[in-house]
């Protein structure tokens, strides 16, 4: 099988072919665990696709919610992207440092506001490098670009959302984190955070939807991976992670294979995990 959306993924041959299209825009929207002690941003400085500019996950955000990228206003996410250069009429490739992770969530966020034409580079910035294409350590001139925010409340879930459909079931709850975390017998990589996951969860680890190296699965076996999980394809899906950045890792690999009802619990474990007033489960489902 397919993919359904087969343009919201591009190759990096076909970047190759197109990165001097006047329409098309590179952004580099790599991100990192804390306990990865790694600098997106200083690496994006030294090394990047040419004519890049970069996405601080971090930054384009709600700064003053106590969680980390939370989705920003939509005249923050705006402004952020017109002096970045991106908008209107540009089509929007975004990459990363892992090969499809935060680029998701990048490509997510994209979406939710309003702009359809923007897909994540297969692969990203390892298989890049590793086919030997360019890159340069070059600042990139930014033309401010209008874009017009338009925020889509069906692409997102917020936390009293979620623990409504603990008791309505109307949406099936998947989390991205690694099993063990989702059971609750591997700690939480950010400190004061409960181990365990939401009642009622399914469990789908986001690097099952990847190839070794880096690019994603067959539009088959993304369908197979879903399925296997205890996916309802006809049913509507909320995808969860640690702090909401893989969980669109899964929102994309159901986007690829056509599934049109599918949100993000933007706060995930981190939100959850903190609040003592949120129930939790352990173990297998």
């Amino acid at each position: 099988m397919s993919y359904a959306n087969p343009t919201s993924l591009v190759s990096t041959e076909w970047l190759s072919q197109n990165m001097s299209a006047p329409d098309l825009r590179i952004v580099d929207a790599s991100w990192y665990l804390p306990n990865e002690n790694r600098d997106p941003k200083a690496e994006f400085v030294e090394n990047h696709i040419p004519g890049a500019v970069f996405f601080d996950i971090d930054e384009i955000a709600d700064l003053d919610i106590p969680l980390p990228h939370m989705i920003p206003s939509p005249e923050k996410f705006s402004s952020r992207m017109r002096k970045l250069g991106l908008g209107d009429g540009n089509r929007i490739v975004i990459y990363d440092g892992s090969g499809i992770r935060s680029a998701a969530r990048a490509w997510w966020m994209v979406r939710l506001f309003g702009h359809e034409d923007v897909s994540i580079l297969d692969g990203g910035l390892p298989k890049w490098q590793a086919e030997n294409r360019p890159t340069e350590d070059l600042p990139v001139p930014k033309k401010e670009r209008h874009f017009t925010s338009r925020q889509n409340n069906m692409m997102v879930r917020e936390k009293s959302q979620v623990r409504k459909n603990i008791e309505t079931a109307k949406e099936q709850l998947l989390d991205a984190r690694a099993k063990g975390r989702f059971e609750g017998v591997e700690p939480e990589p950010r400190e004061g955070l409960r181990s365990g996951h939401i009642p009622g969860a399914l469990n789908l680890p986001f690097n099952q939807l990847l190839n070794g190296d880096g690019t994603l699965i067959s539009g088959s076996a993304l369908t197979a991976a879903f399925e296997d999980a205890g996916i309802d394809m006809s049913k509507p899906v909320i995808t969860s992670c640690g702090s909401g950045i893989t969980a669109c890792v899964l929102a994309f690999g159901l986007h690829m294979i056509g599934h049109r009802r599918v949100s993000v619990y933007d706060g995930s474990w981190t939100e959850w995990g903190l609040d003592p007033d949120m129930p939790i489960s352990s173990g297998t489902k």
